[in-house]
């Protein structure tokens, strides 16, 4: 079950192909998994590391190695079912590779910087909606008192008053354009 201390070269096995019987064997080399590779034992047929930490990735043993240590990742994929432990594997690493970046909180501190990002983003997305609501405000309240400036001037015909550069026609246009479903803001959350 366990990878045993001894050095061995990787294993080869002649193979022929099924259909050709008297074709030249071939040898068909299987190399250790990265932790036996990495440790320098010979890797068992039924190592327990194996499934999880291939040839070709010895990174991820070499970081859960660093962190945890060889017979603790042993002893916790032992005490584990096999269908949970890909998943602890993967936990393995990803909290040996928080550790290494951040030796004294780990993930716990990744997890901390992450939600102060948050409360920041919703910090500023809250900032940013009262100050839409304030010009939506004072946008009412403009054409409030254009309407009421407007209704006071009798001399010319409401198509033809304006207000700076502006006839009545484009503020009403901007109006309804301020007043659409377009601007409303939900929240987000």
């Amino acid at each position: 079950m366990e990878c045993s201390g001894t050095t061995k070269a990787p294993i080869t096995k002649l193979s022929s192909p099924s259909n050709a019987p008297n074709s030249p064997q071939v040898p068909l080399v299987v190399s250790p998994c990265a932790a036996c590779k990495i440790l320098r034992r010979r890797c068992a047929e039924k190592c327990v590391l194996a499934p999880y930490f291939p040839p070709s990735d010895p990174m991820k043993f070499t970081t859960a190695h660093r962190v945890f240590g060889a017979s603790n990742i042993i002893k916790f994929l032992q005490e584990l079912p096999e269908y949970q432990r890909a998943d602890a594997v993967s936990s393995m690493v990803y909290e040996a590779n928080a550790r290494i970046r951040d030796p004294v909180y780990g993930c716990a501190g990744a997890i901390c910087q992450l939600q102060k990002q948050v409360n920041e983003l919703q910090a500023h997305l809250a900032k940013a909606q009262a100050e839409v609501v304030t010009m939506q405000c004072q946008y009412s309240n403009l054409m409030t008192f254009i309407s009421m400036d407007f209704e006071q001037s009798p001399e010319s015909s409401p198509d033809q008053q304006s207000f700076g550069n502006y006839s009545t026609n484009d503020l009403s246009m901007l109006d309804e354009i301020i007043n659409s479903d377009s601007l409303q803001l939900d929240s987000l959350w």
